[in-house]
């Protein structure tokens, strides 16, 4: 998934970051409101993990303005303040879930993850099709009941041609979901990592090439 975290605390950020970026999620940073909203302006994000209280525009505003702009991204906001009122009020915000600080890296992990799952459509926890099972939450691959090991990117590209249920996913839309910001558009790493899917997928050929328009679990 791609997600963008919005923390002004920098060790704390890299520090997420790293975290999402070992469970195959292509990560974004951003420190503070102003930089999240040209950001989300720019890019089609999954999970917004958002600290509450930001520098520049607020994280309340930067919540409002997710919602009013009907955007398909979840949130979870994160604050210092654990008091039942702070997350009533973050919650009616229109954040979609709430942690606060301090907090455990695998308990974050699961909810992005959760979140994740809640896109529209939803998405069922585990994925299965063409004989492929994924779990995301365990980050392992059956292939006819054989297990697959695969790379962090391989596992990301691979999750969201599962996700498409068989409609065709473009390298562009790849590039944007397994890679972040600094990812080369124009760079054949989406070619590459299909390549090795395929491989290691074994035979018969499950990822399906539409020339000209992208790649597909058939």
């Amino acid at each position: 998934m791609r997600v963008l975290v919005v923390e002004d605390e920098r060790m704390l950020a890299d520090a997420i970051a790293e975290w999402l970026r070992e469970e195959t999620h292509a990560v974004d940073l951003a420190h503070d409101g102003a930089a999240a909203l040209e950001r989300i302006a720019v890019n089609d994000y999954d999970v917004v993990v958002l600290d509450r209280d930001l520098p520049r525009v607020h994280g309340d505003d930067v919540c409002r303005e997710l919602v009013e702009s009907h955007s398909d991204a979840r949130v979870l906001m994160l604050t210092a303040a654990a008091q039942l009122d702070d997350r009533v009020s973050g919650l009616s915000l229109g954040a979609d879930d709430y942690l606060s600080k301090p907090f455990a890296f695998p308990e974050l992990a699961a909810r992005v993850l959760a979140l994740g799952r809640r896109s529209r459509p939803a998405v069922p926890p585990i994925l299965r099709r063409a004989g492929i099972t994924l779990d995301p939450a365990r980050r392992e691959v059956f292939r006819n009941g054989r297990f697959v090991p695969l790379a962090k990117k391989e596992f990301a590209v691979l999750t969201e041609l599962m996700r498409a249920n068989g409609n065709v996913v473009s390298a562009e839309q790849l590039l944007e979901k397994a890679w972040d910001e600094h990812a080369d558009p124009f760079t054949g790493a989406v070619r590459l990592t299909i390549l090795k899917l395929r491989r290691k997928l074994a035979d018969p050929p499950v990822v399906e090439t539409v020339p000209g328009v992208g790649y597909r679990i058939s």
